[in-house]
């Protein structure tokens, strides 16, 4: 495989990796507290809820793994923060797949008027 393809190969695995990530309810409202960008411990993230601190760590070790959050340390406590940049990624890719349907929409249109 050449450089080019299996780098094009590993972008897309990235971005099914996020896209499965953010498939979950429970992580996308983690996910929403957070959006503020201050890291935040598990104990915060959940309270207000009726989940577990388990719980929150298994999402949250989902999410580091598909590269949404990062694990912060703050002398003994373990904080996480959201990381903008493979949120940007995929935003930028949807954008992209978004103009591609455009084009083909705006092709098929001219077509059909002819």
């Amino acid at each position: 495989m050449s450089g080019k393809r299996h780098s094009a190969s590993a972008a897309l695995k990235a971005r099914a990796s996020v896209f499965a990530a953010l498939g979950d309810q429970t992580r996308l409202s983690v996910l929403a507290k957070l959006a503020n960008g201050r890291p935040q411990s598990i104990s915060r993230l959940t309270a207000g809820t009726r989940l577990t601190r388990q719980a929150v760590t298994k999402h949250l070790r989902v999410l580091e793994g598909a590269g949404i959050v990062r694990l912060a340390r703050v002398g003994r406590e373990s904080r996480f923060e959201l990381e903008p940049k493979s949120i940007d990624d995929v935003r930028a890719y949807l954008d992209h797949v978004s103009r591609q349907w455009d084009d083909a929409l705006a092709r098929l249109r001219a077509l059909v008027e002819e």
